[in-house]
């Protein structure tokens, strides 16, 4: 094994808690007698599932505005941490709010004037302050395209049945065209800013009566709304290669809203996936179980974040973020959206108080910013996993030694492995072409390159 490993090295990026090692390239530690058995993670490259789309997070009126209150030496800095493919996490995948969410300054909307049914006053203006120069900030770092997902919290508050766009309520019947054609606006005049949107939700979370931006859809709702008016109209419009996404909520009802949705051929076809979070229960199993079912529709995990505040340098973030990921990614889902891109040091704005962390926090009140355990965590997929890899196959003897592996288009290996352990983890990982024995050190992760 030792003339093997001298052959053909391994370049190991690692994080551990308590150390400055953070994403670090770092040798693994070698195995001791006191670690006990050693496990096995077994990759197999030929025996390939989803083609992985790619990663990122949100851009929000709330991490837009943070970012503006930096100096530009210090937006520089965010941008390229974020978004420079060698000296950051290459992000090339991203979410965006139509009209506005918890974490936006206050309600907006994009068609604000009551009965305007012919849109004739839709403006994205109040996106030209803060949003777009945010979006277009990024893409000039970005050196691959950056898919845009547009998901709405709302639609304009005279559009719905208890006239606010706060405290859930449903979109009327008699307004569902004229909201259908707000997608087609917003789309077109992003890309008349040069931000062209990749795809859009019908709704984030259908099923969540919020004291913020929030609309009721039931299933029935949303599958009629995607067939009769969504579909048909990004069609006419010729944006018929707008990816739809349905649900955009938690796990735990999932599968029955895709039941349903896509049940009906005519509005199952205008449908490319399902989008999901992780707020309460993990149910990962109902990722797996939706792919089963429908394995012609992808999987998308569209938010996630820590609830109530900032929590300035929690390790269990990261690993929350790497646990999600992992169990995610293994059971099909082609990719990974965290929610706001940046937060300030309270965990906002936000409109309501909603506060929450964020992978970088800035200090808006002395021009810095700190890199949380969840970036860190984030970018051992981010950095590594290029947009077109396959998942392949990986397995571990010991639930403890959680992993996933990938292909990339170069042909290049990639193992992402955590422990969140408070013990150190020997194992052997073994290829089709020999074996790699290392540990893994307590409450760490790692992504080990193979040649």
């Amino acid at each position: 094994m030792a003339d093997y490993e001298q052959s053909h090295p391994m370049r190991t990026f690692l994080t551990v808690h308590g150390t400055e090692l953070r994403l670090t390239p770092a040798q693994l530690p070698p195995c001791t007698p006191e670690m006990g058995s050693t496990a096995s993670l077994w990759v197999e490259p030929s025996k390939t599932f989803q083609i992985m789309e790619g990663f990122g997070g949100a851009f929000t009126e709330a991490a837009a505005h943070s970012w503006m209150k930096l100096s530009p030496p210090q937006r520089d800095a965010v941008m390229k941490a974020y978004f420079d493919p060698v000296e950051g996490h290459g992000y090339t995948f991203c979410r965006v709010h139509m009209n506005s969410c918890d974490f936006a300054h206050g309600n907006y909307a994009h068609a604000a004037t009551p009965g305007d049914l012919s849109l004739a006053h839709f403006s994205i203006e109040r996106d030209e302050q803060a949003l777009l120069p945010f979006i277009l900030a990024a893409q000039s770092v970005a050196r691959s395209p950056i898919k845009i997902l547009a998901s709405p919290w709302s639609p304009p508050a005279w559009m719905k049945s208890n006239g606010q766009m706060n405290h859930g309520g449903h979109l009327l019947p008699e307004h569902r065209d004229a909201w259908a054609q707000c997608y087609v606006r917003f789309i077109q005049a992003y890309a008349q800013h040069g931000v062209p949107i990749w795809g859009v939700s019908v709704q984030n979370e259908p099923m969540a009566v919020q004291r913020w931006d929030s609309c009721i859809y039931s299933a029935e709702e949303e599958r009629d709304f995607v067939r009769d008016y969504l579909g048909p109209q990004l069609e006419a419009a010729g944006l018929g290669d707008v990816k739809i996404i349905i649900w955009d909520h938690n796990r735990d009802l999932m599968v029955e809203r895709a039941g349903t949705v896509y049940a009906d051929p005519g509005a199952a076809k205008y449908i490319w996936g399902t989008g999901f979070h992780w707020y309460g229960e993990d149910h990962f199993d109902h990722v797996q179980l939706v792919h089963d079912a429908w394995p012609d529709k992808q999987l998308l995990f569209t938010e996630g974040c820590q609830e109530g505040g900032p929590h300035h340098d929690s390790w269990d973030l990261g690993e929350r973020y790497a646990r999600s990921m992992i169990n995610d990614i293994s059971r099909w889902t082609v990719g990974w959206i965290d929610w706001n891109l940046l937060l300030d040091q309270h965990g906002g704005p936000n409109h309501v108080g909603n506060y929450c962390s964020a992978p970088i926090l800035a200090h808006t009140d002395h021009d810095s910013f700190d890199l949380q355990s969840s970036y860190h965590y984030i970018g051992h997929f981010a950095r590594f996993v290029q947009s077109g890899a396959r998942r392949i196959l990986c397995a571990s003897t010991r639930e403890a030694l959680e992993a996933t592996a990938f292909v990339n288009p170069d042909g290049g290996v990639v193992v992402v492995a955590m422990n969140r352990t408070e013990q150190a983890l020997a194992f052997t990982l073994t290829t089709p072409v020999g074996a790699h024995q290392a540990a893994l050190p307590a409450r760490s992760i790692a992504t080990l390159l193979l040649p």
